[in-house]
């Protein structure tokens, strides 16, 4: 598989940077202990600045090039998943209920690899940022870094992000234009009703019947009011009431996920949940209060970025392994909050036949780590290439 020699050579201690990060996972804000392997890391490659303490736990290096030039940066996210691990593999989480359910580890490990070239060679000009971001999988780190300045702060001009994809083959890469990943946002709907015996429903005011209802009633959004070439997903995912078998409950309580690409897709989704949980509730003669929490935006990668990046990716992987028009996917990413202040692209890289991602069974393919650190070490050299 083509990667750049010098990161070839590097692959037997990304694979133990990667197992260590991996048996030591930690969630959303409190990435501190990985970040402290990383800033060591990235002392004993010569970076030439270190910034920590950048949404709590992240960090920034600069590494500057031969001569100046524009800003490039290069983000991975950290963090792990609340999840208990069961591959039983020695690198194994040592942490019970949590582990890199995600390839995070992978992603810093990827990251790390291409510093290490970088600082090595510096062939380019200009200055690359390397973002070592925590709290993707919620919480919105990259929302807290952008809202800390750090784009402007470090004169950042442009972004991008690798995501391990299983399922596709090591080598591979996949990305698109504009819209990748959906916009996520979040609903609760609280019911009260009045409890009573479960023999006598006509005493009661029952929630458990509403909440059947509302749950019905919110699958024609999808069906009845969205235009049908509009991607829009909203999932119902928790129901929670009762206590027992002769009891009508006092509550109920509905959750769900709502995915879109479009804000007026997105309007029209809260707008029609008001309607119908306002109208169920007064059917079934109960009280129901709707929340509805707007999450991550979609991520929206840069026409002009994606095609630079994409053929950077074909350099690295070949053009028969590269697709740069995939269809979008309904899952979300905070790195959209990055992509909504700077041009960049946001690509998938294969991590091939393992399990599925927040899995407990996942595990990052060590042979797609210098795979992508020569992409990002590609991609800063022909982004910032140096004056003939």
């Amino acid at each position: 598989m083509p990667v750049l020699n010098r990161i070839a050579d590097y692959a037997p201690q990304m694979k133990e940077w990667r197992h260590h990060l991996h048996r030591y996972p930690e969630l959303q804000f409190d990435c501190h202990q990985t970040a402290a392997f990383v800033v060591d890391r990235l002392r004993e490659f010569g970076v030439d600045e270190i910034h920590q303490g950048i949404a709590q736990s992240g960090v920034i290096a600069i590494i500057n090039g031969q001569g100046a030039g524009p800003t490039i940066g290069l983000r991975a996210d950290m963090d792990a998943l609340p999840m208990t691990e069961i591959t039983g593999l020695p690198h194994a989480s040592q942490t019970p209920g949590k582990m890199h359910a995600c390839g995070h580890d992978g992603h810093t490990t990827m990251l790390l690899g291409a510093a290490k070239y970088l600082a090595e060679t510096r062939n380019f000009n200009g200055r690359v940022a390397l973002i070592f971001q925590p709290a993707e999988e919620g919480g919105g780190g990259a929302d807290v870094m952008v809202r800390e300045g750090v784009l402007d702060r470090f004169d950042i001009g442009q972004v991008y992000a690798l995501h391990n994809a299983p399922g596709t083959p090591v080598g591979q890469f996949y990305t698109t234009p504009g819209p990748i990943m959906a916009a996520v946002d979040t609903f609760h709907i609280d019911i009260t009703g009045k409890g009573g015996h479960g023999a006598m429903p006509h005493d009661t005011l029952d929630p458990i019947v509403a909440a059947c209802g509302m749950v019905t009633a919110l699958q024609t959004i999808v069906s009845r009011n969205n235009y049908a070439l509009q991607s829009l997903v909203i999932s119902v995912t928790q129901i929670h009431t009762g206590t027992t078998d002769n009891v009508i409950p006092e509550t109920a309580y509905i959750n769900g996920t709502v995915r879109t690409f479009d804000a007026d897709v997105q309007a029209m989704v809260i707008r029609r949940l008001e309607e119908i949980v306002a109208g169920q509730a007064a059917s079934y003669g109960v009280q129901a209060q709707l929340r509805y929490e707007i999450g991550y935006p979609a991520t929206l990668n840069d026409p002009a970025s994606t095609a630079f990046a994409a053929g950077v990716a074909r350099e690295i992987a070949g053009e028969a392994n590269v697709q740069d028009d995939a269809l979008p996917e309904m899952g979300a990413e905070d790195f959209s909050y990055m992509l909504n202040h700077r041009p960049g692209a946001y690509l998938f890289i294969g991590n091939g036949d393992t399990a599925g991602l927040h899995h407990p069974a996942y595990d990052f393919d060590d042979e797609t780590a210098p795979v992508g650190a020569s992409f990002f070490a590609r991609l800063v050299e022909r982004a910032l290439p140096l004056t003939p």
